[in-house]
């Protein structure tokens, strides 16, 4: 990591709230301010947090579902364990079926609200890594599909390319309403862009 990032991060705003908050990372406000727009978590909600490592938007959810809610985080790195226990972690890839039947195993087979804060490994030719985000895009897409209960939320990370806006209009024939967003605390200089789909409707 150069100098300047570093520099950088501990300049930044979010950066320094997130220690003094005690939150795990400074993308646990980009899930607070989603929140505070859309109402996309409730109390005693199950929600799941695809790519959750290290845990910032679990500690959110876990916050917002209270004690009667439940909250499963998975990643291919370990999260650390929270206090709560009604949390549970899964370490592995979500893309695969092993991984999609824990996570069904775990909810009770559905949840209200589905979350991904993703991102694919970037190469930096941005072609390839526009196709890589499209590709795990569809399949938190596939996962909602699997596992939202008729009227339940979404809300992940995207990065604009070729596919996006077929990606948006698909999304629209499956959410009564689905909506763009880039939070404050995303950085200014980030191509990321937060989509959110309320209402989901089963096929």
């Amino acid at each position: 990591m150069s100098d300047s990032w570093q520099h950088e991060r501990k300049n930044d705003p979010y950066y320094k709230k997130a220690k003094q908050e005690d939150y795990r990372s400074r993308a646990s406000y980009k899930l607070k301010q989603l929140n505070k727009k859309f109402k996309l978590i409730k109390s005693g909600n199950t929600v799941v947090d695809l790519g959750a490592a290290p845990g910032g938007w679990s500690q959110v959810a876990l916050e917002i579902v209270g004690e009667e809610g439940l909250v499963v985080g998975v990643d291919l790195n370990r999260i650390r364990r929270f206090p709560e226990e009604n949390f549970y972690g899964i370490r592995g890839d979500f893309t695969t079926k092993e991984v999609q039947d824990k996570i069904i195993e775990l909810c009770g087979g559905k949840t209200q609200v589905l979350i991904s804060d993703a991102s694919p490994s970037l190469t930096g030719i941005k072609n390839l890594d526009q196709l890589r985000s499209i590709d795990l895009i569809n399949v938190v897409i596939e996962i909602a599909n699997i596992i939202l209960e008729e009227k339940g939320n979404l809300a992940m990370k995207v990065f604009q390319g070729p596919e996006y806006k077929q990606m948006l209009n698909q999304l629209k024939k499956q959410f009564r309403q689905v909506k763009t967003t880039k939070p404050p605390s995303s950085r200014k200089k980030s191509s990321e862009m937060y989509v959110v789909g309320l209402g989901f409707r089963p096929k």
